[in-house]
């Protein structure tokens, strides 16, 4: 037999799209041509590959060795592709039986002597094959080190092997003690560690800001001098949010196996995400020319931290915009589209001027109110207006610090959000940020008081109509804390005092 077909995957943003490997031993000048759009890793496949099998034992026939990596017109990327090569060279030459190969799909980096290096999206390549129709499903057979994560997916046919020799044992095998053994490795049952609230002595306020921005999943930016514990607070944010559904544990491990970095220790924990604000647009968002996800998609389903806001470059806050709205991200090149899942929550950090103490008691600030009013300019409007809570935190004295008590436990917070959160899932079926403006209209319902607030506000803030809508869904949650079926004036009042920000006071 001259021609092998194998089955594998390549990666377009989440999706893990099939390919065939197909491989060609004909007559002539012995050669090993890759076709099918491969990029520079799998072009060089073939000197891996070569060397591996020779390392291993088997011979490379001395014959022109052609590979198709088809869809043509799909791009190929990472070191994915050797495993399927290699083991259709060996069933093209007959070194190995080619009845069962059609049973499985393959993928995995093979390294100079024969063992299998782990690859990139081996979850989101899982789940794919699980998408299939239960008769055309097949087995996975992939390096160990990627076993894990793969395992995630339920009802996963896994063959994890360590080296080539394994695989090709379990296909020439004739006792079952050769065989690969399916995994089945259950997900981590120890609850993820978040810091606790406790640490922080304080900050009252800012606490309750930070438990409505958890209970209804809004966005909060907290300004105040250095030191006053805004880092601190955000580091203890994920802690106070719901555990992980199934799905969304699933869709946050599955961004990050297409970065390569997934770990079991991972699982259930919320991603907490803080890029330096030195980072670019690119990986903010994601991109390059097969785009990966950027910070906000692997903040999907956890926190994004954007500590000293205004020191980002502009055009990189900009492209937060329509990813804050939408919850997805799309990146388009020449060449193909990609779609990541980008549904965070944000908490921004900033100080009030660039030396931070502006209308600090201390006196220690000597900018301007102008140099403070275009520091806190460089963040625009429109994404300012996309935030729904806005909290200054103030610096504790020193002797108020050494006579504070402990504060609330994170335990004790997460219990009213988790109740604060079933609620809103009880009733609507999402969370109060998700909230669509018709079913605003249906659910954020107000008394008169209520409303006669909001309307003086409006009136006196020149909100927009997406201020106005955000500012309704921010008393709702308040109202679900307290246990409130209408969003009475006092939780209004509450909602419309967090929405005051920079440029309202």
């Amino acid at each position: 037999m001259s021609l092998a077909v194998l089955r594998s995957r390549a990666l377009s943003g989440m999706e893990a799209l099939p390919v065939s490997v197909e491989v060609h031993l004909a007559n002539g000048l012995p050669s090993f041509t890759i076709v099918g759009l491969p990029d520079a890793e799998v072009r060089e496949a073939k000197d891996r590959v070569r060397a591996a099998l020779q390392n291993v034992g088997f011979e490379i026939p001395a014959r022109r060795i052609t590979i198709n990596l088809a869809p043509a017109d799909l791009p190929k990327e990472s070191g994915r592709f050797d495993l399927p090569i290699a083991l259709g060279i060996l069933a093209a030459s007959g070194q190995i039986p080619a009845k069962e190969l059609d049973k499985y799909e393959f993928a995995g980096e093979l390294s100079l002597s024969g063992r299998l290096r782990p690859v990139r999206g081996a979850l989101a390549m899982t789940f794919a094959i699980q998408r299939t129709g239960r008769g055309a499903r097949r087995g996975f057979i992939l390096p160990k080190a990627n076993a894990d994560e793969a395992a995630l997916v339920l009802d996963a046919r896994v063959y994890p092997a360590d080296t080539l020799l394994q695989v090709c044992a379990h296909f020439s095998a004739v006792t079952e003690d050769a065989r690969l053994e399916r995994y089945s490795n259950p997900a981590p049952v120890q609850a993820p560690s978040y810091p606790d609230f406790s640490d922080v002595k304080g900050q009252l306020h800012v606490k309750r800001a930070l438990e409505i921005a958890a209970a209804g999943n809004h966005s909060i930016l907290l300004a105040g001098p250095p030191g006053a514990g805004k880092s601190m607070l955000a580091a203890r944010f994920p802690g106070l949010l719901p555990p992980m559904t199934d799905e969304e544990a699933l869709e946050a491990a599955a961004v990050h196996s297409l970065t390569g970095r997934f770990s079991a220790q991972q699982w259930r924990a919320r991603p907490f995400r803080s890029p330096h604000h030195t980072s670019s647009g690119v990986a903010l968002v994601g991109g390059g020319n097969l785009p990966r996800p950027g910070e906000i998609s692997l903040a999907h389903c956890g926190v994004l931290f954007l500590d000293e806001l205004p020191e980002f470059d502009r055009k990189v806050l900009e492209v937060l915009r329509e990813p804050l709205e939408s919850g997805r991200i799309t990146i388009s090149r020449a060449a193909n589209q990609a779609d990541f899942p980008a549904r965070f929550q944000l908490i921004a950090a900033m100080n009030p001027c660039p030396c931070g103490w502006y209308g600090h008691p201390s006196g220690k600030c000597h900018c301007t109110s102008e140099a403070a009013q275009r520091y806190q300019d460089r963040i625009s409007g429109p994404l300012l207006d996309r935030i729904d809570m806005q909290v200054e935190v103030t610096a504790m004295q020193p002797d108020a610090m050494a006579t504070q008590a402990d504060g609330e436990s994170t335990a004790a917070i997460g219990t009213r959000v988790a109740r604060a959160h079933a609620l809103q899932l009880e009733r609507q079926g999402k969370v109060n940020s998700r909230l669509s403006t018709r079913e605003i209209d249906r659910y954020c319902a107000l008394d008169g008081a209520s409303e006669r607030t909001l309307r003086a506000a409006m009136s006196m803030m020149n909100w927009s109509a997406r201020a106005y809508h955000r500012v309704l869904k921010v008393a709702r949650t308040i109202a679900d804390i307290t246990d409130s079926p209408v969003i009475t004036s006092e939780n209004m009042a509450e909602a419309i005092g967090y929405r005051r920000g920079l440029r309202d006071r």
